[in-house]
């Protein structure tokens, strides 16, 4: 059984998700450690590696209330649907959700999925069109952002969503709760955010790390 929301606008992605074709990519040890500054500006780095919410600096950087677009909600069993391998640790049967962040006057930020435990998605995401972030902060949940894998990459499906062409960032992280892993969150940002965050610096990235 899948479960589609009715698109917004005509950019809409289909009912299945888009992850990075990785041009580069990088796993616990280099977040832990950070990358060097002619790679990733550190303004960036603190929107990527840190483990802080990611809608909150979004409005703090642009001034504005970032909404959500559902574009799927979509029960997919015990399917590995894609997913990084850290899937596995979010128990099943399972809900993958897909959204754009965009600020209230429309311009999109980021596109987020996310994989759930499908009998519990109710209890925290009462209202699914809010942020996460803000559906678990309304119920006062303690959480901790574990941030495991970085990319730079392509999607033909997100340069047309995101109305930009070149490559993006994304990562993908588990969010734990009373020690238990909640769910599994990858995403992508726009480049848009350079108007915010400043230039990426990607003109000596090794490919081969």
């Amino acid at each position: 059984m899948t479960i589609t929301f009715t698109p917004t606008n005509n950019l809409a992605l289909p009912p299945a998700w888009h992850r990075l074709t990785p041009i580069w990519q990088g796993g616990e040890e280099i977040i832990q450690q950070s990358l060097p500054h002619t790679q990733l500006a550190p303004a960036w780095q603190l929107m990527l590696l840190g483990d802080g919410s990611p809608t909150r600096h979004l409005e703090l950087l642009t001034g504005e209330p970032v909404e959500v677009d559902v574009i799927d909600m979509s029960l997919i069993g015990m399917d590995l649907d894609a997913a990084p391998e850290l899937i596995q640790a979010v128990p099943g049967p399972r809900l993958r959700r897909q959204v754009w962040l965009r600020t209230a006057s429309g311009q999109r930020l980021a596109y987020a999925t996310s994989w759930w435990e499908a009998s519990h998605v109710d209890e925290y995401l009462q209202n699914r069109s809010l942020p996460i972030w803000a559906s678990l902060a309304r119920l006062r949940t303690e959480l901790y952002r574990d941030v495991r894998g970085i990319y730079y990459g392509d999607s033909s499906a997100l340069q047309s969503g995101f109305d930009v062409t070149g490559s993006f960032w994304g990562r993908h992280y588990l969010f734990w709760h009373h020690g238990q892993p909640l769910t599994l969150i990858y995403e992508v940002f726009s480049p848009y955010l350079t108007k915010y965050l400043g230039p990426m610096q990607l003109s000596t990235i090794n490919t081969e790390a």
